[in-house]
């Protein structure tokens, strides 16, 4: 009885007042469904962190990718006595930072110095499992290397070739690995 009163009271109301009664209950369920899922998965300042980082990563790209746009095309090397463009210990390591591609023709002239790893390259149908270019502070000097692995063809072993970067080739839209001192 009380229950019937109560449905007849509200189908008495206006429709106006029925809607925005509706309206209210359903963005309290929306607010509360997105605190539930805050408190589940919601990152707070580990994901203002993660933000931070990412937009000074993004900061720096594009502070790199403007040096790279003014580098001239071709190859830059760090040492004198060549028609190449000569880098500044400054651009030397900007180069570096921005450097991500060891291209093939830097892995093969590798390759030359080191036989296990040309033969595991080889027999692994060209497959590169990792690369790396990056600066070390110590020496003033950047580094280049990849890992070459038989994984894939059933053979347990793995070779790391690294070694100091002498050159790098600019093409107006990135650099890359030139050539890998690794002797």
């Amino acid at each position: 009885m009380l229950k019937n009163n109560y449905i007849n009271k509200f189908n008495e109301l206006p429709e106006i007042v029925k809607q925005f009664g509706g309206l209210i209950i359903i963005l309290i369920i929306i607010f509360l469904s997105f605190g539930v899922l805050n408190i589940f998965w919601g990152g707070g300042d580990e994901l203002i962190k993660k933000m931070k980082l990412e937009e000074e990563r993004i900061a720096q790209e594009k502070k790199l990718n403007a040096l790279i746009s003014k580098l001239p095309s071709g190859v830059l090397v760090t040492f004198d006595g060549t028609d190449n463009y000569k880098l500044t210990d400054e651009l030397y390591e900007a180069v570096c930072d921005a450097t991500k591609l060891i291209p093939q023709r830097a892995i093969m002239a590798a390759h030359f110095l080191n036989y296990e790893a040309y033969e595991l390259y080889t027999i692994n149908g060209n497959k590169i499992d990792e690369t790396y270019v990056k600066w070390d502070k110590e020496k003033n000097k950047c580094f280049a290397g990849y890992t070459v692995s038989g994984d894939n063809v059933g053979v347990n072993k793995s070779v790391n070739v690294s070694g100091e970067v002498l050159s790098f080739l600019s093409t107006g839209i990135d650099t890359r690995v030139y050539f890998i001192k690794n002797f």
